[in-house]
């Protein structure tokens, strides 16, 4: 899925014990802690890795975030609010088919092959993780309504299958150019399937 860039307002944190707070701006620790977490994935990922990308003493990171976990999950629901609100405009935007902008953009056939952050995090957490699991539902859930509102406005609950069948497979599209399928393959690929869920 694509990335949106946080527009977050400043959110600012003070580090505990003696001395001056520290402050920072906690949207921008959030992005650097997520593309850590999105390059390494969740048990490759250090301490060490946070703190350094997110520009952060140990006092402060704990003072802000409590835990690695507790970042994490916060990280997770910053991507998923970021990618609904860019899938929104997307589809708001679109001057001619909404549909196959939203397909184009969730597949993102010329994008970086790692993927989506919660795809990937489903595929490495959610079977032993429900907070993981939840999160990714959730977000699976609104990107179907979204789809079924631009098919239907007037009646979305009547597309619900279909918006589930295009969905399913943007996402899928994912493991295409995880494993180096070219861009080209990829939307002939989008090209065919819509032949097959429009016919």
């Amino acid at each position: 899925m694509t990335e949106a860039r946080s527009q977050s307002s400043v959110s600012i944190a003070k580090a505990p014990g003696p001395g001056r707070p520290r402050s920072f701006d906690e949207a921008t620790a959030l992005e650097a802690a997520m593309n850590v977490f999105w390059q390494k994935g969740y048990e490759a990922t250090s301490l060490d890795d946070l703190t350094r990308a997110m520009g952060l003493s140990r006092s402060s990171f704990y003072g802000a975030f409590d835990s690695k976990q507790a970042l994490f999950i916060r990280a997770l629901e910053h991507y998923s609010r970021n990618g609904l609100r860019g899938l929104r405009e997307v589809a708001g935007t679109a001057q001619d088919n909404p549909v196959d902008a939203m397909m184009l953009a969730l597949s993102d056939p010329e994008g970086s092959p790692k993927g989506c952050l919660l795809i990937n995090c489903i595929t490495e957490l959610a079977p032993h993780d429900d907070k993981v699991a939840e999160i990714g539902r959730r977000h699976l859930e609104a990107i179907e309504e979204i789809f079924a509102a631009a098919l239907n406005p007037g009646n979305p609950d009547s597309v619900r299958d279909a918006a589930r069948a295009y969905a399913s497979l943007a996402i899928g599209t994912l493991t295409l150019r995880k494993s180096g399928i070219s861009a080209d393959r990829i939307q002939e690929t989008l090209k065919q399937a819509k032949t097959i869920l429009t016919g």
